[in-house]
């Protein structure tokens, strides 16, 4: 059987050596004593030199043995020391945690979560990285992304946090001086305050009892971030488009108004996703926990 040590036998030889026994060492490593002797025999192949000597009464080191033994004292130690900080990787929340996180969903809904995160695990760092593209985890060395998108790759493993509709709204003083929109094809008459990143260009897509509606518009404000296209629909400048995690609040307190809430427009699916690895490290997998279970139930409507 393939041996499992991961030294190549010197466990094995440094054991007898020590105890200048085969039977003892094979008590202290676990192993029975043909094992122990198989790993020494194969270590002596592969160094081309004979460490001990072996007889029916006794276990003596050769010189090339006893020189060799020399120099190997205390590496085993080293070496359970390094794999025990390894695995620890695994156990607990150490080190550096690097995500990569849409800026509106980041300081709407994470800041909180990730400062009291960042509070129950004194020996662990967070870098974030506010975009909303869509960047090659491995690649480019990130533990964790928050993606809100529908396309995932093959390769990645997906938690889904939620879906949050897109709604279109303004504020009760746009509406006041301007009226409402009472069907989609009203829209290109208002300002509109648009968001850039989206793939399908200045057009907004309505649905209802089976129809859809592709009304293109010329945006008043064009912006790649829904925190700034909120907070001027706010100030009443225009009707907007945005995903309900981004304004919910608002809408709830009526400071923003829903408009055309007979036409759907598709929600956004929101993921937590990190490379298909069966070693994930403790890191990843105990903060998409914190953050499932800790995200607002309101925090897609």
């Amino acid at each position: 059987m393939r041996s499992l040590d991961p030294l190549e036998g010197l466990a094995a030889f440094i054991t007898v050596a020590k105890h200048l026994s085969f039977t003892r060492a094979a008590e202290e490593l676990g192993m029975s004593r043909a094992t122990v002797g198989a790993q020494v025999q194969a270590l002596e192949r592969k160094l081309g030199v004979r460490l001990l000597q072996r007889s029916t009464r006794a276990v003596v080191l050769t010189e090339a043995g006893s020189a060799y033994f020399q120099s190997l004292v205390g590496i085993i130690p080293q070496v359970r020391e390094a794999e025990r900080a390894a695995l620890s990787y695994q156990e607990e929340v150490v080190g550096r945690l690097k995500m990569t996180v849409p800026p509106e969903f980041a300081q709407i809904h994470m800041a909180p979560i990730i400062a009291e995160f960042l509070k129950r695990n004194p020996s662990l760092s967070i870098d974030v990285t506010f975009s909303h593209r869509a960047v090659n985890l491995i690649d480019e060395g990130y533990d964790l992304a928050i993606r809100g998108t529908i396309v995932l790759e093959p390769n990645l493993i997906t938690r889904h946090l939620g879906d949050s509709p897109l709604v279109l709204c303004a504020a009760p003083d746009y509406i006041e001086k301007h009226g409402l929109p009472a069907e989609p094809m009203d829209l290109p008459g208002h300002a509109c305050l648009h968001f850039s990143g989206l793939r399908w260009g200045n057009v907004w897509i309505l649905r209802k009892d089976g129809h859809t509606l592709r009304i293109p518009i010329v945006p008043r404000y064009l912006a790649n971030d829904g925190i700034s296209l909120r907070d001027v629909a706010l100030a009443g400048a225009g009707i907007t488009l945005l995903p309900m995690f981004e304004i919910g609040p608002e809408i709830r307190s009526g400071r923003l108004v829903r408009l055309l809430e007979d036409w759907t427009i598709g929600s956004i699916p929101v993921h937590a996703v990190y490379p298909d690895n069966r070693n994930i490290a403790s890191k990843v997998r105990r903060f998409t926990d914190f953050l499932v279970k800790r995200l607002p139930k309101d925090a897609f409507s």
